[in-house]
């Protein structure tokens, strides 16, 4: 059964959280402030964390963080800041998805569904060889992904989008094709998510190197290849 962790300081809201996905076959914990939830995510290692923002003793975006350092779940924010820097911000500390309060139950049920999908391989066709691209190195199998031989902490959707961005070298894909093939759930989802997310993965690959591995095709979209930077 998955196992979801709602951080929610509003007593009423997380109880109505608590109830609909318990309705929708999930194991809930639920947390008030910030350092419970760190606490309980470090005992209970859940699948996914939806976070509010505004919480006592430790912000969401501070939680994210920390949260982050932990490994390979997936964190959806759920907050009322609705302001697109806010989005942003978001995004940029680690969160998988970010939804804006108020919200429709059945949409955050098709969010944590296509959250779920991109904690697991995307197809098993996908090649199962590890790639080679000078110092950086992906390891389809395992999902590592190492740079001058040290391993890189990606989320879930940072390794989906390298995945299929590197698997097929010098192919273009469209915004909305990485939409698409990434989250599956295009229609609910804004086109300007994948490039927050393409702009956290550049900062990690880029990190003490001169490659730019993640090109903008300018008109199109992006492409995976390896360019030097003088």
């Amino acid at each position: 059964m998955t196992k979801i962790l709602v951080v929610e300081d509003e007593e009423k809201i997380a109880a109505i959280i608590e109830e609909f996905l318990i309705g929708e076959g999930f194991q809930v914990i639920t947390a008030e402030d910030g350092p419970t939830a760190l606490q309980l995510a470090a005992k209970t290692k859940p699948t996914i964390v939806l976070l509010d923002w505004m919480l006592p003793g430790l912000n969401g975006i501070e939680v994210c963080r920390k949260l982050r350092e932990m490994g390979n779940l997936g964190i959806i924010m759920l907050t009322a800041k609705a302001e697109e820097t806010d989005k942003i911000i978001g995004l940029g500390v680690g969160a998988d998805d970010y939804m804006t309060k108020p919200f429709s139950l059945r949409e955050l049920a098709a969010r944590i569904q296509s959250l779920l999908r991109r904690l697991t391989p995307i197809n098993a066709v996908v090649q199962s060889e590890q790639r080679n691209f000078g110092p950086l190195q992906i390891i389809p199998m395992s999902h590592r992904v190492l740079l001058h031989n040290q391993e890189l902490t990606l989320t879930p959707t940072e390794y989906k989008i390298l995945d299929l961005l590197s698997s097929t070298p010098d192919q273009v894909y469209s915004r909305e094709q990485l939409l698409q093939s990434v989250f599956q759930d295009e229609e609910i989802l804004d086109i300007r998510t994948i490039d927050a997310h393409i702009s956290r993965l550049r900062r990690k690959l880029n990190k003490d190197s001169t490659t730019q591995y993640i090109q903008t095709v300018y008109g199109f979209g992006y492409r995976f290849g390896v360019n030097n930077e003088n």
